[in-house]
């Protein structure tokens, strides 16, 4: 078993009605948590690196981690790079060893997007590395990307026609209502289907991500907020309209907040009870449990991946 793209998986998903899970990790409990629901329900998995997790871990820990995640449990996992902001961390991250990365041009023009998008094409399929990139943009704020409601834009099925024809992208990232963070909406969630079944009707090959796909789950805010924290207003996208975009085209659903919500619940329901701990064994460890029981609940029944590895 090894690190693996993620072109076979997407070529299985693309025409069911399930979708990969591509989550984002930052430490060790992360990964072995993630991995251990991923084993446990037999089911593909995305293993995913941010700007804040490069800054953080740094990137040879984290490949270390995850190679090392693959010779304990025998799992086939993609690496992936989350928002790539220019060629040159995207070209770092290939040589390294990733085995997809994203180029984010979406705050670009569609023409600057597209030649920077192309470059990285090029680039890492010269390498066996498979690209994603982003059209439309996303409100919210995760790690480095922040962009305010004003300027989030929903994508435009002709020009993702287009995008993906001059860049020959693997998979395209794109914007009908969600958004990073745990604030996603003020009002009713809404995701434009309409959008989406038009985007798969223009491109019905190319698989189709979606970011800022928490779902914010109200008993983990309570939770955080029961044990000192204060969170208030966190509203993210509900699973049953996660689990109706995995009917389309959508075949990798990004989750970040959920876990760190799990975790960060755990964290403080065990210091509080246990003030006398100091040893960070005694609530990391229960926080990776709670990292594997979210993961493997959105694996199971939002994702619809159980069993598809």
């Amino acid at each position: 078993m090894a690190l693996v793209t993620t072109k076979g998986m997407f070529a299985k998903a693309i025409n069911s009605d399930y979708a990969i899970g591509a989550f984002n990790v930052n430490n060790m409990e992360i990964i072995q948590g993630i991995v251990d629901a991923a084993v446990a329900e037999n089911a593909p998995l995305i293993l995913q690196v941010s700007a804040g997790a490069r800054k953080y871990a740094k990137p040879v820990y984290l490949l270390k981690l995850v190679e090392a995640a693959i010779e304990d449990t025998g799992l086939d996992i993609a690496l992936h790079l989350d928002h790539g902001e220019d060629f040159e961390i995207c070209k770092k991250c290939v040589d390294d060893g990733f085995t997809s990365v994203m180029i984010d041009g979406s705050r670009f023009p569609l023409k600057e997007n597209i030649e920077l998008t192309k470059r990285v094409v090029d680039y890492a399929h010269s390498k066996g590395v498979v690209v994603e990139a982003e059209l439309g943009r996303l409100a919210g704020v995760e790690d480095n990307v922040s962009v305010d409601e004003r300027s989030a834009t929903f994508t435009d099925p002709e020009e993702a026609a287009e995008f993906v024809e001059k860049t020959g992208v693997d998979s395209l990232a794109i914007a009908i209502g969600t958004s990073h963070g745990a604030f996603k909406f003020k009002g009713e969630p809404y995701l434009d289907f309409e959008r989406l079944e038009k985007i798969q009707e223009l491109i019905p090959n190319t698989p189709l991500v979606l970011h800022g796909a928490s779902s914010v789950l109200p008993e983990f805010v309570e939770r955080c907020n029961k044990y000192g924290g204060n969170i208030p207003g966190a509203q993210g996208v509900p699973e049953e309209m996660l689990r109706k975009a995995t009917k389309y085209s959508i075949c990798k659903i990004n989750i970040d907040t959920d876990l760190r919500l799990a975790m960060t619940a755990e964290i403080r329901r065990h210091l509080l009870e246990n003030p006398s701990d100091f040893d960070p064994r005694k609530y990391l460890g229960p926080a990776r449990d709670a990292i594997k029981a979210m993961v493997q609940h959105k694996i199971k029944n939002v994702l619809n991946a159980s069993g598809q590895r």
